[in-house]
């Protein structure tokens, strides 16, 4: 950044008193020329427009005052911003206020030959650059520092919210937070749980968030213990394997999809659950779903997964009488086609039949390794259900 000069060419004071007179008419022409150029002033809020009617205001003031003091600089001229609340600069951005400082120089610039002195436009004009390059570089920093103190707050906030979700505390006190946080709620919500093998600190959890930010229209980002916590809302199909570089190199495992936000925490403890008991699975992918986990976590004493492997045994057994026993047989007998039509007296077709009914309604295939072995850990979790509930 260039340095600043501790003092300026200003103009004369035939000219500076001028100006003082035609000080009304300038803001008159500013704050009407804002009105006709930007749309999206006009879209502001009653209250913000005037606002922003004031700082403009103010603008010009600061300028008068910038060349009644000949070592004034216009870093000193940010206490323009005073007049408006702080929150003003999440409504207007630096590129839309950057954009009034330009029609603040147009319309002085434009006013010049009837405002200076005569034979001192020249220098007038010159004055009104040199103000606007030095004022653009305190304007950025007021934004800077907004942008940093609201990222600090927003940081802070996101923990609180990611806590409540880990103790499945859901209330208004959490939505009005969320709504702090511009979460919009659309979509289906993914939560994702990774075991970190790699430091990660402020800085890397800044560069998650960018990364993130780019994937997903709603996030949230949270460090649990020794576990970065993911709840991603509205999720394009491919956003967990775009993040997958950005985690780290320890295992991933992803909760189930739910409908919204008042579900995420059931969808949180069936991730966690997954990554205790992910020892048990080494050949497991990354990123690995937390329903594929469902008999490691069923072992480990998970009751999210006991009742999840029930229901999908209820399920078969509901569908008729002969595919919890096509199924059992079929297992019993290593897989074998053959071997459960011998067992059952029914062709071989008949069996791959019935597998493939049950494969369509419970979403796993019995014919595959692993899939068959969560559907045997099913048939065992429901009818040691059937058991507790017979005592």
């Amino acid at each position: 950044m260039p340095a600043r000069s501790q003092s300026h060419p200003v103009p004369c004071a035939t000219t500076v008193t001028r100006l003082h007179s035609h000080r009304d008419r300038l803001v008159t022409t500013l704050l009407k020329r804002i009105d006709t150029d930007f749309s999206w002033y006009r879209e502001l809020s009653a209250e913000d427009r005037s606002w922003v009617g004031l700082v403009a205001q103010a603008s010009i003031g600061a300028f008068i005052d910038w060349c009644v003091n000949a070592k004034a600089t216009a870093q000193s001229s940010v206490d323009i911003f005073a007049v408006a609340p702080r929150e003003l600069t999440k409504t207007v951005s630096l590129q839309q206020t950057l954009q009034l400082l330009r029609t603040g120089v147009d319309v002085i610039e434009a006013e010049s030959e009837v405002i200076s002195a005569p034979g001192r436009a020249e220098e007038l004009q010159f004055a009104v650059l040199r103000y606007s390059r030095e004022f653009a570089f305190a304007t950025a920093e007021v934004y800077a520092r907004a942008a940093e103190e609201r990222g600090s707050w927003d940081a802070r906030l996101e923990a609180l919210v990611v806590d409540a979700l880990v103790r499945g505390q859901i209330g208004s006190s959490l939505r009005s937070r969320l709504a702090a946080l511009g979460w919009a709620g659309d979509g289906p919500i993914v939560t994702v749980v990774v075991g970190l093998e790699a430091p990660w600190g402020q800085r890397a959890g800044a560069e998650l968030r960018h990364h993130v930010r780019r994937a997903v229209p709603d996030f949230l980002v949270g460090f649990h213990s020794d576990r970065c916590l993911l709840v991603l809302g509205g999720a394009p199909p491919d956003a967990v394997t775009r993040l997958v570089p950005h985690l780290g190199s320890g295992p991933i495992v992803v909760g189930p999809e739910v409908p919204g936000l008042e579900q995420a925490p059931a969808s949180l403890r069936a991730a966690s659950a997954g990554l205790d008991a992910l020892a048990a699975w080494p050949q497991a992918p990354r990123p690995v779903l937390a329903d594929d986990l469902l008999p490691e976590r069923a072992l480990l004493g998970d009751p999210l997964a006991k009742t999840t492997l029930a229901q999908i045994n209820q399920m078969i057994e509901d569908s008729g009488k002969d595919a919890a026993l096509t199924l059992s047989t079929y297992l019993s007998t290593g897989r074998s086609l053959e071997g459960a039509a011998r067992e059952l007296f029914v062709h071989p077709n008949t069996v791959r039949y019935r597998l493939g009914k049950i494969t369509k309604l419970t979403g796993w295939d019995p014919t595959d390794p692993r899939e068959s072995f969560i559907l045997q850990h099913a048939l065992a979790c429901g009818r040691l259900q059937s058991t507790e509930s017979e005592l």
